[in-house]
C-alpha cells in the first residue's frame, strides 16, 4: 500500500490534477447553513491577515487512475467550498473572475489531450446530477427557484440551503471583499491530501488518524507554555490543576478552540482570532508570564470561564435559580454562539466561588458534575447579585435576537460582545452599557422583517415562534429535540385543487411568513404530501408536545384556515415577540400592513437594500417592469417533437395551455416535462430565458 501526503491550496485541489468523486457507500452529504456560515466567518476572519495560510484540516483519498480519486474523508468540506465557489460566481460581475471560478468548478476540457468537460468533483449518484446541474454548471438562480416539495433528497436540500446561505454572505459584500475573498480562499486556505492506492488502506489511515492518534488540542499547547513559566516547586501541582480544570471538555478540538476563543476576546476585547495559538499566547499568557501570574491566571480566569463554559453547554443541569436557567436556555436557542463571551463574563462575576472545585454547580445526576466521595467540603454556588445577572442576559437575548433579524454578521456579533464586556468590566450598569442597547432604526428593521418573510433557514423561524408562544403563556416552555417551524397551510402542486377561499397569490404570499408557521414535532418532510388543512393540522397536532405551545393548540379551534386567519395569527405572533424583546410598535400600523398585501410592496423594498438569495416570485418581477401580464413564453424541446406555451397572468402565475396555474417556473415546467428546471427553460421568443430576467431582477439589489 503506498501512502502520499501533500499540504496544498485549494486553487490547486480544484485543478486537472484531481477529479474527485463520492463513492455510493458515503454518507449523504448533510452540513446546514450554521457550519457553511461557519467556515465563511473563519475564512473571513483569516483574510485579515492575509499572509498567513488558513489550514482547513486533511482529506484522504483513494487514488483509482490518472486523475480520478475517490473521496473516502473530507466529503462535507468539499461539496460546502464547492458551493462557496458557486455562490462567488453567481456574484460576479468580472468576465475573466467568473470564468476563473467556473474553471474551479468543472473542467473545461481539452480535445488535443483529449480531456473530456467534466465537474471537478462528482456526488453519490442519487445527487450527482443536482449538484452538478444546479451548482456547478451555474444555475443558482433555478436552484433558489425550487420548493421544498422539488427535491428528493436531504442532500439536495441542504445544498439549496447551503447556497443560500453562501449567497445571502457574499451579498452583504462589497466587490473589492468578494475578490479578497475568493483570491484568499484559492491561494491561502490548505488542505494536506492523503492518498493511498486501494480503499482497506484508506480506511487503515482514516481509523489511524481519527481513532487511535491523540492529536494536541490547543489546550495542550497553551498548558506546555503556562506550566513551563511556574517555578518548579509547583509546575507538577498546576499541571494537574489545568488538566482537572480542562477534562470536562474533553478531546474535540471545536469545543477547546471555541472555549479559548471566547476567553481571548474577554481578556484581550480583540474582536478577530484567526490565529489563536499565537494570538492567545501573545494576548492574554505572555502578560502572564511577564508578570510571573500564571497560576493566578489559571485559578481566577482559566477555572471560572471554563465551568461557565460548561454552565452555558447544559444550563438545564445546574443549580442556578430557575429564572437564570431559562434565559440561558433562551440563549441556546440561537443559531450562533456569539453570545457567550458576555454570559461567561457575566456568570464568573455573578457567582464568587465559580473557580472552585468545590462549589457544586451542577446536580448530582448531571454529566457534568465531578465525581465525589462525599458530601464534605462542597459548597452551593455564592450567586450575588442575581437582578444584574439577568439584567445582563436580558438585555444580550434582545439585542441578538435583533440581531439575528436583521442579519448582523458574524464579526458585528462579536464586535457587539467585546464593547459590551469592556464597558461591563468598567463598571457600567446593563442598562447604560452602549452594546446592550437597541437604536430607534434596528428596532424599526427589526419590526418589517417580522412583517416579512422567513428566510429559508429554519432556526430563525423556530426562535421567533418560541418566543411568542412564551409570552404567549407567561413561561418557559420546554422544547423537545424534533421541535421544528413547520408551514400550515399545504402547497398545492398545482395539480391538487386549492382550499375554498385561497389563491395561488394568496399561496405564494403566505407561504414564508410567521402567520403560516407553527411549532410542531412533525417536521416539513412527514407533512409534504399532505394536501389538505386539516390533515395537516391534525398531523401537526399529533405528538402532544406540540400543544404545549399555545400558538399551535390554537390550531385545534380552527375548522377553516383563511388568509384572513392567517392574517390574524400574524398580527398576533408580531406582537407577542415585540413585547418579549420589548420593541416599541404602533398597534394601528402593524394592523393595516398585516391586512393588506399592498403593504408588502413598501416592506420588501425597504427590507431588500441588499441582494439576497430569496426564491424570486412572478409578482415581484410584475411589479418591476421586467415581466407584464398576457406575456407569452415557450418552451421547445425538439428532440421529443415536444412546445410547451405558458401565458404570465397579472395575478403572479403561469398558465399553460390546458388553463392550469403555477406559482412558480419550476412547478410549470415539471407539471409538463418532469425535472427540468423551469427558469432556464422557459424562454421568450427572442431567447431570453427567465433565468436571465429572474437574475437582472436580483442584481438591483
Amino acid at each position: 500500500m503506498a501512502i502520499s501526503a501533500s499540504e496544498v491550496p485549494l486553487g490547486r485541489v480544484f485543478t486537472s490534477d484531481y477529479r474527485l468523486s463520492i463513492p455510493s457507500f458515503q454518507r449523504a452529504y448533510s452540513w446546514r447553513p450554521g457550519n457553511v456560515r461557519q467556515l465563511l466567518d473563519d475564512i473571513r476572519s483569516a483574510t485579515q491577515t492575509p499572509q498567513t495560510p488558513y489550514f482547513l484540516g486533511s482529506i484522504i483519498l483513494v487514488h483509482d487512475k490518472g486523475n480520478k480519486y475517490e473521496v473516502i474523508d473530507g466529503q462535507q468540506r468539499l461539496v460546502s467550498l464547492t458551493i462557496i465557489i458557486a455562490a462567488l460566481r453567481e456574484l460576479e460581475d468580472d468576465p475573466g473572475v467568473s470564468r476563473d471560478l467556473t474553471n474551479l468548478l468543472v473542467d473545461p476540457g481539452d480535445r488535443l489531450r483529449h480531456i473530456d468537460v467534466a465537474p471537478r468533483l462528482t456526488l453519490r449518484e442519487r445527487d450527482a446530477a443536482f449538484f452538478a446541474s444546479y451548482v456547478q454548471e451555474g444555475n443558482l438562480e433555478s436552484l433558489f427557484d425550487l420548493r421544498d416539495m422539488d427535491m428528493e433528497t436531504n442532500a439536495q436540500r441542504n445544498i439549496h440551503d447551503n447556497a443560500q446561505a453562501a449567497y445571502d454572505t457574499f451579498a452583504a459584500m462589497n466587490d473589492d471583499e468578494r475578490h479578497a475573498f475568493a483570491s484568499y480562499m484559492v491561494n491561502k486556505v490548505t488542505l494536506v491530501i492523503v492518498s493511498t492506492d486501494d480503499l482497506q488502506g484508506a480506511h487503515r489511515v482514516f481509523d489511524v488518524m481519527n481513532m487511535r492518534g491523540m492529536p494536541l488540542t490547543v489546550s495542550d499547547v497553551f498548558k506546555a507554555k503556562a506550566v513551563s513559566a511556574i517555578a518548579e516547586t509547583q509546575r507538577d501541582l498546576y499541571a494537574m490543576r489545568w488538566d482537572e480544570i480542562m477534562d470536562p471538555l474533553g478531546d474535540d478540538p471545536a469545543s477547546c478552540e471555541g472555549f479559548f476563543r471566547d476567553l481571548h476576546l474577554i481578556v484581550s476585547r480583540k474582536v478577530d482570532c484567526p490565529r489563536l495559538i499565537d494570538q492567545f499566547l501573545d494576548d492574554v499568557l505572555a502578560p502572564c508570564i511577564d508578570d510571573k501570574s500564571v497560576p493566578r491566571f489559571i485559578d481566577e480566569i482559566l477555572s471560572p470561564y471554563m465551568r461557565a463554559w460548561r454552565v452555558l453547554e447544559r444550563p438545564t443541569d445546574t443549580n442556578l435559580p430557575p429564572e437564570v436557567i431559562s434565559m440561558l436556555v433562551a440563549l441556546r436557542d440561537y443559531p450562533n454562539d456569539d453570545w457567550k463571551p458576555i454570559a461567561m463574563w457575566a456568570l464568573v462575576h455573578s457567582i464568587r466561588n465559580l473557580g472552585d472545585g468545590d462549589a457544586v454547580i451542577f446536580r448530582p445526576s448531571s454529566a457534568h458534575a465531578k465525581p465525589r466521595g462525599g458530601a464534605d467540603g462542597e459548597t452551593a454556588p455564592d450567586l450575588h447579585d442575581v437582578d444584574r445577572l439577568l439584567q445582563i442576559l436580558r438585555a444580550t437575548e434582545r439585542a441578538w435576537g435583533v440581531d439575528c433579524l436583521n442579519r448582523a454578521t458574524s464579526i458585528d456579533r462579536r464586535r457587539r460582545a467585546a464593547i459590551t464586556v469592556r464597558d461591563l468590566d468598567k463598571g457600567m450598569s446593563p442598562s447604560t452599557v452602549p452594546g446592550l442597547t437597541i437604536d430607534q432604526t434596528s428596532a424599526r428593521r427589526a419590526l418589517i422583517r417580522l412583517r416579512g418573510e422567513m428566510p429559508n433557514d429554519p432556526s430563525l423561524p423556530r426562535l421567533l415562534l418560541i418566543r411568542a408562544n412564551e409570552q404567549s403563556s407567561g413561561f418557559a416552555i420546554a422544547r423537545p429535540r424534533s421541535l421544528q417551524a413547520v408551514r400550515i397551510m399545504p402547497e398545492p402542486t398545482g395539480k391538487d385543487k386549492l382550499e375554498d377561499g385561497w389563491t395561488q397569490a394568496d399561496l405564494e404570499y403566505w407561504s414564508d411568513r410567521l402567520g403560516n408557521m407553527a411549532l410542531s414535532q412533525t417536521n416539513n418532510t412527514k407533512l409534504g404530501q399532505v394536501t389538505s388543512f386539516g390533515d395537516r393540522r391534525d398531523r401537526m397536532l399529533t405528538m402532544s408536545a406540540s400543544k404545549r405551545f399555545p400558538l399551535t393548540r390554537q390550531l385545534e379551534d380552527i375548522v377553516t384556515c383563511t388568509p384572513q386567519t392567517l392574517a390574524s395569527r400574524q398580527q398576533e405572533t408580531v406582537e407577542l415577540i415585540a413585547q418579549y424583546w420589548k420593541i416599541p410598535y404602533d398597534h394601528q400600523d402593524i394592523q393595516s400592513a398585516l391586512a393588506s398585501h399592498n403593504q408588502h410592496d413598501a416592506d420588501e423594498s425597504d427590507a431588500t437594500q441588499t441582494k439576497t438569495s430569496r426564491r424570486v416570485t412572478i409578482a415581484a418581477v410584475l411589479r418591476s417592469g421586467l415581466l407584464t401580464p398576457g406575456e407569452q413564453l415557450e418552451w421547445k424541446r425538439p428532440r421529443k417533437g415536444e412546445l410547451w406555451k405558458a401565458e404570465i397572468t397579472s395575478q403572479g402565475t403561469m398558465r399553460l395551455e390546458n388553463g392550469t396555474e403555477y406559482t412558480t417556473p419550476t412547478a410549470a415546467a415539471r407539471a409538463v416535462g418532469g425535472g427540468s428546471q423551469g427558469l432556464n427553460v422557459w424562454k421568450r421568443s427572442d431567447g431570453t430565458s427567465l433565468a436571465d430576467i429572474w437574475k437582472q431582477y436580483r442584481m438591483r439589489g
